[in-house]
């Protein structure tokens, strides 16, 4: 059977409202591009498998200078860049059948933020969990997040890291519907084991903070290579303390949102939590449109 995988990725696609202020300033540009090649990039060019395309969309109307700085990166093949305005899933659909493989048999698309990484067989795991030919959403479930020079140990179930495999008659893909989203319209692969991504916390963040309990980075430096090399490995009585006291708050205040989180969107649905967002951030913007 065959399966294209392609990685997808929204970059500084224009969004409306107080985003589309903070995306084209030249300050996100600059930070968010600092992020990618620090983070992202690498961590894709270090997969296992090289049996992927990945796609990164563009604001046409970006500058110069980061035009100039994609071009290496197209021309050694890392990524596909295309510049549209906005990417209605016809229009996705079309863009894919443009540069996979086979374009037949199942395509799966996996989405990553352009400010995180991946272990380096994140995406060999996904292709290997792909033994139906139905369509469903696949998570790998566990994954590290960094902040401050340390590293927490998260397992999310319904991570941005979100993968859809399908057949080509009719695509969806993983940007179909917010990420804690899919599994109300389509069955859910869970891929357990080893941490799989790392989300990167840092001032732009909106939906992202610490969660999970920390943990030494030594075991994991392998997965992440050169990701990690800034955080060093806490004292073994702070991290007794982290998982005694701090990470079981950590998990009632994390559950107490999420409850929270479902009411509203029950309540307001995608627009209203989407508007909702912008009055209580005004300041502040999310690294990804679709994260949830």
């Amino acid at each position: 059977m065959n399966v294209d995988h392609v990685l997808l990725t929204r970059f500084n696609l224009p969004t409306g409202g107080v985003e589309a202020r903070i995306r084209a300033s030249e300050t996100w540009l600059t930070n968010r591009w600092a992020l990618f090649q620090q983070y992202c990039a690498p961590s894709v060019a270090a997969q296992t498998t090289a049996d992927f395309d990945w796609v990164i969309y563009f604001d046409p109307e970006s500058p110069d200078w980061l035009k100039r700085a994609i071009e290496p990166y197209t021309e050694e093949g890392l990524f596909t860049a295309i510049f549209r305005a906005e990417v209605p899933r016809e229009v996705l659909v079309s863009d894919l059948r443009g540069i996979v493989r086979h374009g037949d048999g199942m395509l799966l698309t996996t989405n990553v933020d352009n400010d995180d990484g991946l272990a380096v067989d994140f995406m060999q795991r996904l292709q290997d969990a792909v033994t139906f030919d139905d369509q469903r959403a696949l998570y790998i479930t566990d994954g590290l997040i960094k902040s401050d020079a340390a590293v927490y140990l998260r397992r999310d179930p319904s991570n941005a890291f979100c993968s859809v495999a399908e057949p080509w008659e009719d695509p969806r893909t993983c940007w179909d519907d917010w990420h804690i989203m899919l599994g109300r319209s389509m069955p859910v692969v869970e891929i357990t084991g080893t941490p799989g991504w790392l989300q990167v916390i840092h001032g732009e963040n909106v939906s992202n903070r610490v969660r999970g309990r920390l943990v030494s980075p030594v075991g994991w430096r392998s997965s992440f290579p050169a990701l990690l090399d800034d955080v060093n490995t806490p004292p073994a009585g702070r991290i007794t303390r982290d998982r005694v006291l701090v990470a079981p708050a950590r998990r009632l205040r994390d559950a107490a949102r999420s409850t929270m989180r479902r009411a509203a969107l029950a309540v307001l649905g995608k627009d209203g939590m989407l508007a909702l967002k912008a009055r209580l951030r005004p300041e502040r913007s999310g690294s990804a449109a679709g994260r949830g």
